[in-house]
């Protein structure tokens, strides 16, 4: 029986693995999204069961990321060592927790800022710069570049230290979440000049409600894109002559066809 690690693949067979044309499958490995082919002796690309690994995990994490930081994030796991690869994995389920977090922080600050309309403010309540950027997990620098966008507005004490009263503090909650979901400083702009002017927080709602869900279609991507790191990363240990137990239930990697001419170089 052929060990799997000795099994060739052209480029058109690995390919077709995850369904990828040859383009795609140089164009990644230009990227260093897959390691290095080796060369036959007539040219052609020889790939490996690494290789595979490598681009079943990149699929994974593109549904789960995006292409684009998935692509900037596979040489890390290819060409690091494996603490780092798994630290940096961990990474992704911390941040995606974190930016749901703010998303829920936001859509709590809505609903507070709702049912206390007709309250009057309590100065002792505001925050300083320093406290609700730290709440928000963003720089203070952020909150200055919002303000001076419009996006928040707030209170000047003696001596033009800021105070984030309750209006302000929803202001950049709301701010925080739609940047960290993608949208620009504009169509920010114009969701909280609605909110402001009718005190319409339907559409904010809405928003971060679809924000939440695209987060949890994330996750559970990232559940499934866990099996692939687990094989890569398995692989990878092996090579260090390392061992790690594999999951359990987890699925044997791919294999691919036999080299053969065919699917270009």
């Amino acid at each position: 029986m052929q060990n799997p690690q000795e099994v060739m693949m052209n480029t058109a067979a690995l390919g077709r693995l995850v369904g990828y044309s040859t383009q795609q499958v140089r164009d990644l490995e230009r990227l260093g999204v897959l390691p290095a082919a080796e060369r036959g002796a007539n040219g052609y690309r020889r790939y490996r069961m690494p290789h595979a690994l490598a681009l079943h995990a990149y699929r994974a994490l593109a549904t789960a990321l995006g292409p684009v930081p998935a692509r900037r994030l596979m040489p890390a796991l290819i060409g690091g060592s494996v603490e780092q690869a798994a630290e940096r994995t961990d990474d992704l389920h911390a941040d995606l927790a974190l930016e749901r977090s703010r998303v829920r922080a936001a859509l709590r600050g809505l609903e507070d800022a709702v049912a206390e309309a007709d309250d009057p403010f309590v100065e002792d309540d505001a925050m300083a710069i320093g406290e609700l950027a730290q709440a928000l997990g963003v720089r203070s620098s952020a909150l200055r570049h919002w303000e001076r966008e419009g996006l928040v507005r707030p209170l000047r004490r003696a001596g033009s230290v800021r105070s984030y009263d309750s209006a302000a503090i929803t202001e950049a909650r709301i701010a925080a979440a739609l940047r960290s979901g993608g949208y620009g400083i504009p169509a920010v702009s114009r969701i909280i000049d609605e909110v402001r002017a009718h005190g319409d927080t339907e559409q904010v709602q809405r928003i971060l409600a679809e924000r939440l869900a695209d987060l949890t279609r994330r996750s559970v991507a990232l559940l499934a894109a866990a099996g692939h790191l687990h094989a890569l990363l398995t692989e990878r240990l092996a090579e260090e002559g390392s061992s790690l137990t594999p999951a359990p239930g987890s699925a044997p990697g791919p294999r691919g066809s036999a080299d053969s001419r065919r699917g270009g170089r």
